[in-house]
């Protein structure tokens, strides 16, 4: 299979296909489980499998990756929390920089960090502005990221922020409500980003129903990425495929 993700990308969305990607973390997954749920997963509408969580233990994200091989064709792809996630089991990496906080670290420490291992890799690397959108409550993100998220109403700010990050070269824009969120990205921040945006937009975070799945899309985003909500209910996916192919 072509594994040019990055332009695999961009041509989808020129031909106006919704995206969507599995998140799956290698701390809630065992190995034992891969079989079933890339069954499910492949005989979706997912098109790309994302891999990695806020927290996960040296070694886990490069033995899913290669269980992950054995049982699906989808292009893998590492969402690092961390450098000790970055593998070359997988095809691309989502080089993040978290653009909604101040901390150095995640900004650009981390990255200077991963570079040794990048250099050696196979990987192909898509920087892509990660930017964390909350309220009240504290998501995984934030708590390892040490960062605050910027409020869901300050819709101002995150499309700046968005605007910044392509003004800066970032291939991709990543919206993200945090793992364990109670609300997804609203509407009018997804719209407000998008119509002002050349370049591809991610959704995640709080995608827990098909309703929350069409309105990310409807609202601008050309993937949309789901975790728990699969996490927790394998047939999730499936709810999610009758109503998209009903509207279509």
């Amino acid at each position: 299979m072509d594994k040019q993700i990055y332009k695999n990308i961009q041509t989808a969305i020129k031909n106006q296909q919704r995206l969507l990607a599995i998140l799956l973390d290698p701390d809630k997954l065992s190995i034992a489980d891969v079989s079933e749920v890339t069954n499910k997963i492949n005989a979706s509408i997912a098109t790309h499998i994302f891999v990695g969580g806020s927290t996960v233990d040296d070694n886990r994200t490069e033995a899913l990756l290669i269980e992950l091989r054995k049982h699906t064709d989808l292009p893998l792809l590492v969402f690092p929390g961390d450098t000790n996630q970055i593998s070359n089991e997988a095809d691309g990496l989502l080089f993040l920089s978290l653009i909604s906080g101040r901390n150095p670290d995640y900004l650009i420490g981390k990255q200077v960090e991963a570079v040794s291992k990048l250099r050696e890799s196979n990987l192909e690397v898509i920087p892509t502005g990660y930017i964390l959108i909350g309220e009240e409550n504290e998501t995984a993100v934030e708590n390892v990221s040490q960062t605050k998220p910027i409020h869901s109403e300050d819709i101002t700010t995150i499309a700046d922020t968005a605007k910044a990050g392509e003004y800066l070269g970032f291939k991709l824009i990543y919206l993200e409500a945090g793992s364990g969120a109670n609300h997804s990205v609203t509407f009018e921040a997804i719209q407000q980003v998008k119509s002002d945006l050349n370049i591809p937009l991610i959704v995640g975070g709080g995608i827990m129903s098909k309703e929350a799945f069409e309105t990310a899309h409807q609202a601008g985003a050309n993937m949309v990425v789901i975790g728990t909500a699969f996490e927790n209910d394998l047939e999730f996916l499936d709810y999610l495929e009758t109503k998209y192919q009903v509207e279509l």
